[in-house]
């Protein structure tokens, strides 16, 4: 069975800073799980990730909220001219 990680355990095992393994999950640059609040890490996934090297975990691609953004200023430059 694999053993599940907190952010400070994983911060211990990889000798970094807690804010640091935070960032670095939210970018997915670290392959985790949020739970509420709270990353959680399994350490095989996390020894894994350490022997690829440069790869990058599969991540889910967010929306562009600067075309969002666009949009709507387009939207809202229409309605003031008419």
């Amino acid at each position: 069975m694999s053993e599940i990680m907190t952010t400070k355990e994983l911060a211990k095992y990889l000798r970094l800073h807690e804010i640091t393994i935070c960032k670095h999950a939210a970018e997915g640059n670290i392959p985790g799980i949020r739970i509420g609040n709270a990353w959680r890490f399994d350490r095989e996934a996390i020894d894994r990730w350490i022997s690829e090297g440069d790869k990058k975990p599969q991540k889910v691609k967010k929306s562009k909220p600067k075309a969002a953004f666009k949009a709507v200023k387009v939207i809202l430059r229409k309605k003031r001219k008419s």
